[in-house]
């Protein structure tokens, strides 16, 4: 089941993308940690009382937009009333109630979409109150908020989970969930058909010919199978017409949905921007990955060992991603990606007895000292592992306060090297001893 979608709607200026990274708990356009995922993105999961949700922000508004980029911004914003569950239309409480918000406000009534009417920098008791004059918009109460100082924002959080199903835990499910994700023309419909065996995708040679995630049950060596097709994500600016904007909030709705990404890379354009972006999507949903290096019979300048290093530069956010070199015309390597598949669900699935994970924590500890903070040193009781799908490990710590990322970088490291965990991230919670 995917995550459903809120998207923040709203003219220019009135505080979108700083409610995103509110919202979020993290500033997305600048996620530290992985290097040319983000600066750009406008998606992020948010969690909040057991739910789940993916909240994606748009440009602004316009109500005759001009220019074409003004145009291509307003097809965006048609996209995700389309596709989004719930609607935050997000006004400006120090400007009040202009001509451009009623405009939007009669287009967004005329959407019959579950809508949230939320005004924004209430930075005070002041302008909290003034924020009734929105009533006259007829969308119901306002709630008043400030996204920069977050006041008002966890309500505001309380009011988009009631509105959502309620959370169910994720029943088992036979079929193995791959979703293939990549820029435009990079071969997936066609990777996809030669999986199969058959034509499954109408492949074309023209950008963008998938605009839907196509469902494929596959049968491997006994192994249940759904192989997802989804439309090329391109890079934000490059995104024309309103249905690209469509395509690529299905596409990251497949990546919810799946349990494992074939990430596929175009070899005759190496490694762009876009690749690293589309993968740290699929790292922050913390979902299996495999990198697949199509069109490889095209390369005639570069040896498997120099595009590796490449690859190796360029997704070091994501060291444990196998990667398959492959022809998905001509069929070379494409034998290789289903076994792949299967190991990386095996892993996703390993769990650790509780005595060896405590054996190799007891050696790291040894071989490198935790931090300390002046006179304070962390200390670390012990850990356990707690979930599989990722695999989740849980320390615990004399205090929380006192972990340095570095040093959660080692202990996964060290996990790794003692556990493999091949193709999946890993999940490490810390928590103080006595935390439930």
């Amino acid at each position: 089941m995917s995550n459903p979608i809120v998207a923040i709607i709203g003219r220019q200026n009135v505080g979108k993308s700083t409610l995103l990274n509110r919202l979020a708990g993290r500033p997305v356009a600048i996620t530290e940690g992985l290097p040319g995922t983000t600066r750009d993105r406008i998606f992020a999961q948010v969690s909040w009382q057991g739910h789940h949700f993916t909240i994606v922000d748009t440009g602004g508004l316009e109500i005759r937009p001009q220019s074409t980029m003004a145009q291509e911004i307003n097809q965006q914003v048609k996209a995700a009333l389309d596709e989004a569950d719930t609607i935050i239309f997000l006004v400006d409480v120090k400007d009040g109630v202009t001509p451009i918000d009623q405009e939007i406000s009669d287009r967004l009534r005329k959407a019959g979409k579950d809508l949230l009417l939320v005004a924004n920098k209430a930075d005070n008791t002041r302008l909290e109150a003034e924020a009734a004059e929105f009533f006259e918009l007829g969308l119901g109460e306002p709630l008043a908020i400030s996204a920069y100082h977050g006041r008002g924002t966890n309500e505001l959080l309380d009011k988009i989970t009631s509105r959502l199903p309620p959370p169910v835990a994720a029943a088992e499910v036979a079929a193995i969930k791959v979703a293939i994700i990549g820029r435009a023309n990079v071969g997936k419909s066609t990777l996809l058909n030669s999986l199969l065996g058959e034509p499954r995708a109408i492949v074309d040679e023209v950008p963008g010919t998938t605009r839907d995630a196509l469902d494929t049950p596959l049968d491997f060596k006994g192994q249940s199978v759904l192989l997802i097709d989804t439309a090329g994500i391109r890079r934000r600016g490059r995104i024309e017409k309103g249905v690209e904007r469509y395509s690529v909030i299905r596409a990251l709705r497949a990546i919810d949905r799946a349990d494992i990404a074939l990430l596929v890379l175009d070899a005759t354009e190496l490694v762009t921007a876009q690749d690293t972006h589309i993968a740290g999507y699929i790292s922050q949903a913390a979902k299996g990955i495999v990198l697949i290096v199509n069109k490889w019979d095209l390369i005639k300048d570069l040896n498997q060992a120099q595009f590796s290093s490449i690859i190796q530069s360029r997704f070091r956010f994501m060291p444990y991603a196998p990667v398959l070199y492959v022809s998905a015309k001509l069929g070379p390597g494409v034998d290789e990606i289903m076994p792949k598949v299967a190991e990386v669900h095996r892993e996703r699935l390993k769990r650790i007895p509780t005595t060896e994970v405590n054996s190799m924590l007891k050696a790291a500890l040894a071989a490198h000292s935790p931090p300390r903070k002046g006179k304070k040193r962390l200390n670390i009781l012990y850990a356990t592992q707690a979930e599989v799908g990722p695999p989740t490990f849980v320390f615990f710590v004399n205090d929380t306060r006192l972990m340095h990322f570095s040093y959660q970088r080692y202990l996964e490291n060290r996990l790794r090297s003692s556990f493999g965990f091949k193709g999946t991230p890993i999940r490490l919670v810390f928590k103080t001893r006595g935390e439930q």
